[in-house]
């Protein structure tokens, strides 16, 4: 199972402090699984122009494909005014309209107020959905007050983060069962 964690932005540390939790607990708990995080930050990504994600060189092609090569992915994003950041928009416009198809996304949100919450349901997920995700409904909302000097303090998000690596793992091997039954039937 190839598990690729998606830090969706190029400043702050709050989503990528959550992220190396959840990719600890996820290593510890299924240690099995091919896990490769993907912090945005470090890596110098173009501008979509419209070529397929093959045509790109570099970091690009390096995050794109690996995106297009998992099982699942679990994108961590901060809501930068009332939106995704333009560097996670950017990487869905790399990517083929199909390219979460038969892949599990879910979902990990850093916030400054929970006004922002919304910005998962309005925004996120239908951007997932028209990709073809298998998404995870139940997301992981963080905000500022929860972090204490790069850490996580509050014991029911760091519950929650583990349900999420729990969900994203079940998923994505149930329907990875499922799709290999569906493609047993056929006879060639």
């Amino acid at each position: 199972m190839k598990i690729v964690g998606l830090s969706g932005s190029k400043v702050g540390s709050k989503t990528r402090t959550a992220m190396n939790y959840t990719f600890k607990s996820m290593s510890e708990k299924y240690p099995e699984a091919e896990l490769t995080l993907i912090d945005l930050a470090e890596f110098d990504v173009e501008f979509s122009d419209g070529r397929n994600y093959w045509e790109y060189e570099g970091d690009t092609k390096y995050v794109t494909e690996t995106i297009m090569a998992a099982d699942a992915i679990i994108i961590g994003t901060p809501v930068f005014q009332a939106s995704i950041p333009g560097t996670l928009k950017n990487i869905f416009d790399l990517l083929p309209v199909n390219a979460f198809r038969d892949k599990v996304v879910s979902m990990l949100v850093t916030a400054g107020t929970p006004k922002h919450y919304l910005m998962v349901e309005q925004q996120l997920k239908p951007i997932l959905a028209y990709m073809k995700a298998q998404i995870v409904q139940t997301y992981v909302f963080i905000e500022e007050k929860d972090f204490y000097r790069k850490e996580i303090t509050n014991d029911d998000v760091l519950f929650r983060i583990e349900r999420l690596v729990d969900d994203t793992a079940v998923l994505t091997d149930t329907y990875k069962r499922i799709r290999e039954a569906k493609e047993a039937e056929y006879d060639f």
